[in-house]
Parts: C-alpha cells; structure tokens; sequence
C-alpha cells in the first residue's frame, strides 16, 4: 500500500486501519528501542525545569492555537 492509495481512504477506514497495526504490533515482543536523541530532549526540558525556567502550557491553550 502506498500514501496515494491511503489518501483514497476514507477517515473511518484510515482510522480502522491505524488500528489493526496498532492491535498487531502489541502482540509482538520484540522492543522498540527510542533513539538516543530522545534521552538528550528530556534532559534538557529537565533542566529547564529544575531551573525554573520552563513554560508550562494548559491543554486548552494548545488546542486554540491548533484551530487557527
């Protein structure tokens, strides 16, 4: 399946789709490692953090900007 053929799909069926894979890939075993880039994002949002200087954003905040 290529992106031109999932973008024919409707919602629903991409949806549904998503979460097939979704379904067979909890039941295999084999561990997804995250790249090592992940581990350094954290620890510099934990040091903002522990610095105070971190900003903080409700949920609601980031929706509004989405819709615009």
């Amino acid at each position: 399946m290529n992106t031109l053929e999932i973008t024919k799909m409707s919602k629903v069926e991409r949806l549904q789709t998503m979460e097939a894979i979704w379904d067979s890939l909890i039941h295999e075993n084999a561990e997804v490692e995250s790249p090592e880039w992940h581990g350094d994002v954290l620890a510099a949002r934990k040091k903002k953090i522990e610095a105070g200087n971190a900003e903080f954003r409700t949920i609601e905040t980031l929706r509004s900007k989405r819709r615009r």
